[in-house]
């Protein structure tokens, strides 16, 4: 071989080389919004999503972010749509999908974007942008079951979806395999490099699946807190053999902690727990020492007693030093505040060492509508058409835009609308399986042949063919559909004779413009519109409606008469609230409402707005009656505004408003009666010396106002802002069930985002930013609101010059200095006993704090708020059930026995021991 061959031959081999360093087997790097492909430090091949031809691009800049794949996004309309990128997998193989959000300088709102990513039909997680030049990132791990997978955004709350990157990760082997993989995807929740000597992360090439691994010296909010005392850093350069299990990186495995104190403990807060879990630790033995010292440690999980006795023996357990030994459990109930410690045992001489942790939630896989298969075979056939390639599941966690779908736990398709989309050839038989079908339209297209039977679709009742070039008879199955209403097959070349079935049904038929197709008894052209009967209908119904408004109308009349002096009084008030709307609530005598209060004897409370009396009714109902002392033009619009809201809004979490009293000039408000009182009162008035309301209380009260106000901010249209949210405004019933009570302040949001409005509230609950803005959003009363969660927590006022100190004179700064300290107990009502769980108070901290930030658009929605007290209560209710029992089971939630699991020593190397699950049943 001459030197020429010999230098090509070098020459090629070089370039396969460095080819395979730039793209690994596998991978996929998607560069949202980017335009062409390049290769990255770190010898990633980026493409760009031009494929893509939804959405819009955009370029963005951030600080210190130069990396070219975060300088685009590609962003979608904030619609009731969802936005898909397919991708091409192979069947029965393991991934890591990433996806990666950096919002940059992009867009003009001033909300931050949120919006639900999904896999497939699954979901996956809520996106939710906080800070501008912080790269949020979700990792999945997913079995391939189709040679595609579909990565969607969708459901946008705020702002527009948006995308930087979307990456592929291909594994080999029985990395991450679990025996749930075919009903849960895993959710990464942490992944730890410990003892990492820079801040940097350890990824690709160090490690060849190109994992992502944090390093414990960054402190990211809400991720690493609570570092034991004596934790010290060590390394080596010593190579370690990282040949089995997960394989973490040799990097990640030359570092590690020790705890020279004999312990090493840590909180992480687990983004998506509660739930059911896999969490595996990484041991290589890596330091130097005699050979009459030992290290063996034992795992403390508080709560956990039964998964706290195994005894690792890094060296034994791995089988020598500089080698992987990989503990953990593939199903394990974990709380959201996971706390956990190494500690040495009596007869070790060395503190536990800590290399690496993996932590992943088990997110459950929906295999999505039941006809996921037929209307994947459908856009099959149209593949050059943009509507054919919105991707993943026709209905969930959105329908094509073509496409809707009942809300069935398993959708069905109810409705196609593929009105001039230029179909050619013949009417798709997919179509006529789609058993739960009710509209079909085709109209406008270029259809040929003759028209299929669609006689298993017997719920269709509107079908819609005008307009096409379709051949043929008419079915006579159209004839024995029982819902038909609608049949349309104008202009088109059928021919025969129309079923004498169709003839006779009570539906619009029109069949105009086939000159082929004739009526049996006439054979003449004509349309069959809507029957007599349908008419009968239409003008019953009209004259039913003419009745009812002149009725009406009389009855308004005479209501009116009785009403001129209360309107003459507040004729100032005319244009605020109608008459209608006032006269739409229970009018009380006066004399009523003194009989049932013995002439307002028993006051019960007081405010700004004036006296509550205590009363009882002739038919022994309770009541509350509230006497208005603030004759002002502000005391009488604030009256009416309450009369004219709670007479439309109804709710069990909102107190029932009975009616109203103007006689006299005495405006009288009544109300059910609440025998709790108010929620101040047992937290700081006499009620709290009883001691009654303890935490798993306090919790299902807050949950009972969440409620309410959720209803105020998403059952109303439009929004109602409450606007004086306080622990006085939550009233507590016979059962402590908690109502929201006073709407004289509220208002609804009538262009759907804010009311420009002069400040008004209670000084200690009024947003900050509402003050300065005057600008009203129902953001305002989550701030309210996460003042009242942190009176739960401590029970303390909201402003004070005594309580908190000399450096604190509100509850939010007083409570976020312990909070962010990790010191919650500091903050715990003493009254409360230490009668909780840890963890269900942090989650409560933690988001009463997200509540009180000083922009609106920092805050959650209700919803959230209102999902993390449920899972704080979930959290209380079952402290006391993961201690149980061992149970079996096949799923997350069921306990799994693993000592009668063959394990293949070097595939898995891992301690049976470690592998028993003791968890509580049932997926939260």
């Amino acid at each position: 071989m001459d030197m020429t061959c010999i230098f090509l031959l070098v020459f090629l081999l070089l370039f396969l080389c460095s080819g395979s360093k730039a793209q690994m087997p596998g991978f996929l790097s998607l560069d949202c919004g980017g335009t062409e492909n390049h290769t990255d430090s770190l010898g990633l091949l980026w493409t760009p999503d031009d494929q893509n031809t939804f959405g819009g691009t955009s370029f963005i800049s951030t600080p210190n972010e130069a990396r070219k794949q975060y300088t685009t996004v590609r962003y979608f309309p904030a619609d009731d749509n969802k936005y898909c990128f397919t991708l091409q997998v192979e069947n029965r193989t393991r991934y890591l999908v990433r996806a990666t959000f950096l919002y940059g300088n992009f867009g003009t709102s001033d909300a931050y974007p949120k919006f639900d990513l999904s896999l497939e039909a699954s979901y996956w997680s809520t996106i939710v942008i906080s800070d501008e030049n912080t790269i949020e990132i979700e990792e999945l791990i997913f079995l391939a079951t189709l040679p595609t997978v579909s990565v969607c955004l969708s459901n946008a709350t705020t702002g527009q979806p948006f995308i930087s990157t979307l990456e592929l990760r291909q594994f080999n082997g029985s990395l991450y395999f679990t025996i749930f993989e075919t009903q849960y995807f895993l959710s990464l929740s942490a992944r730890i490099n410990f003892g990492a000597e820079s801040n940097d992360s350890v990824r690709y090439p160090d490690d060849p699946f190109d994992r992502i691994w944090e390093p414990d010296s960054v402190r990211r909010a809400n991720y690493l807190v609570d570092v034991a005392p004596g934790t010290e850093k060590v390394s080596t350069t010593k190579p370690v053999d990282v040949s089995y299990g997960e394989r973490p990186p040799e990097k990640v495995m030359q570092t590690a902690v020790v705890g020279r104190n004999g312990s090493l403990g840590y909180r992480l807060d687990l983004e998506g727990f509660p739930g059911f879990g896999w969490a595996f630790s990484y041991f290589a033995e890596i330091e130097d020492f005699r050979a009459d010292e030992t290290r063996k440690f034992k795992l403390f999980i508080p709560g956990m007693p039964a998964i706290s006795k195994p005894t690792v023996d890094v060296e034994e357990n791995a089988q020598g030093k500089f080698r992987l030994y990989e503990p953990g459990y593939d199903n394990l109930s974990l709380p959201f505040i996971f706390s956990f410690e190494f500690k040495k045992t009596n007869d070790s001489s060395l503190g536990p060492i800590l290399n690496a942790v993996e932590i992943y939630k088990y997110m459950q896989i929906n295999y999505g509508s039941k006809d996921a298969s037929i209307m994947a075979s459908l856009v099959s056939q149209y593949m050059q058409a943009n509507w054919a390639h919105e991707g993943g599941d026709p209905c969930l966690p959105a329908s094509w835009s073509w496409v809707e779908c009942n809300s069935d736990p398993q959708p069905k398709v109810v409705s196609i609308n593929l009105s001039g989309k230029n179909l050619t050839g013949n009417i798709p038989l997919e179509l006529t399986k789609l058993t739960g079908l009710i509209d079909l339209q085709l109209d406008g297209n270029f259809l040929t042949g003759s028209i299929p039977d669609f006689g298993e679709c017997i719920d269709l009742e509107s079908i819609h063919l005008e307009n096409n070039q379709l051949t043929g008879a008419l079915p006579s199955t159209f004839a024995d559909l029982p819902n038909l209403k609608e049949l349309d097959v104008r202009n088109n070349k059928l021919s025969g004779v129309i079923p004498q079935g169709l003839i006779g049904k009570h539906i619009s038929f029109n069949y105009e413009g086939n000159p082929n197709l004739t009526s049996r008894k006439n054979g003449l052209n004509h349309t069959i519109v809507i029957i007599i009967s349908v008419v009968l209908g239409v003008l019953v119904a009209l004259a039913a409606l003419i009745t009812y408004f002149s009725f009406a109308h009389k009855r308004n009349n005479s209501h009116q008469k009785g009403n001129v002096a209360t309107i003459q009084q507040t004729k100032k008030l005319s244009t605020y609230f109608s008459e209608v709307a006032t006269e739409s609530a229970h009018r009380y005598d006066l004399s009523e409402i003194e009989d049932a209060t013995a002439n307002f004897q028993k006051k019960i409370g007081s405010g700004g707005f004036g006296v509550v009396y205590y009363g009882k009714l002739k038919d022994g109902k309770e009541i509350a009656v509230k006497v208005l002392t603030n004759e002002s033009y502000q005391g009488i619009r604030e009256f009416l505004n309450e009369v004219t809201l709670l007479s439309r809004i109804h709710h069990r979490n909102l107190v029932t408003f009975l009616g109203y009293s103007q006689q006299d000039g005495k405006n009288i408000l009544v109300y059910e009666f609440m025998h709790n009182g108010t929620l101040k009162e047992h937290l700081r008035g006499p009620a709290s010396l009883e001691r009654t309301v303890n935490w798993i209380n306090r919790l299902q009260i807050a949950e009972d106002a969440a409620r309410g106000i959720e209803y105020l901010h998403a059952g109303c249209s439009p929004t109602i802002i409450h606007r004086d949210l306080k622990s006085s405004n939550i009233l507590l019933d016979k059962n402590m069930n908690a109502k929201v009570a006073d709407f004289g302040l509220s208002k609804p949001a009538v262009d759907g985002s804010h009311v420009s409005s002069i400040v008004r509230g209670t000084v200690g609950y009024l947003d900050p930013e509402y003050y300065t803005s005057q600008q009203l959003t129902e953001k305002s009363d989550i701030y309210s609101f996460g003042i009242i969660l942190l009176e739960l927590i401590s029970g303390q006022e909201p402003i004070s010059n005594e309580r908190f100190g000399a450096n604190f004179r509100n509850i939010i700064a007083w409570a976020t200095s312990y909070i962010e300290g990790g010191n919650i107990q500091a903050i715990a009502d003493p009254f409360l006993e230490d009668n909780f769980e840890l963890q269900s108070m942090w989650k409560i901290a933690e988001i009463a704090i997200l509540c009180v930030k000083p922009h609106g658009n920092q805050r959650p929605s209700i919803s959230s708020v209102l999902k993390e007290i449920q899972e704080a209560i979930a959290i209380e209710q079952g402290s006391g059930a993961t201690n149980g029992c061992m149970l079996t089971g096949n799923s997350p939630g069921s306990s799994l026995n693993l000592d009668s699991v063959a394990l293949t020593g070097s595939e898995r190397h891992r301690d049976a021991s470690f592998l028993r699950v003791i968890s509580q049943p049932g997926l939260r």
